[in-house]
């Protein structure tokens, strides 16, 4: 198991806003659109069950041009507010 492993969609999309990245849109199936204003960047995340790949987590963070290690750096608190579009 590598560094990026282990992470569910709830961890991914919490360390991602205090990157800067906002829900944009729901695509298809049950992926969203995330953006950030800050890089003008767009990632796709699958909201799925369970952990996430983490070739699939990987491919996040490459088209969110954000880093390994910056993402992992992010720390949340468990009462941050609920995430993405509630669906």
């Amino acid at each position: 198991m590598g560094r990026l492993s282990g992470f569910n969609y709830r961890d991914i999309v919490k360390r991602l806003k205090q990157l800067g990245f906002e829900f944009h849109r729901q695509a298809a199936g049950g992926h969203e659109i995330w953006y950030s204003s800050k890089s003008n960047h767009f990632t796709t995340i699958p909201n799925h069950t369970g952990d996430m790949p983490e070739g699939t987590l990987r491919a996040i963070l490459k088209q969110a041009n954000v880093t390994p290690e910056e993402f992992l750096t992010q720390k949340y608190k468990t009462s941050d507010a609920p995430i993405g579009n509630g669906g």
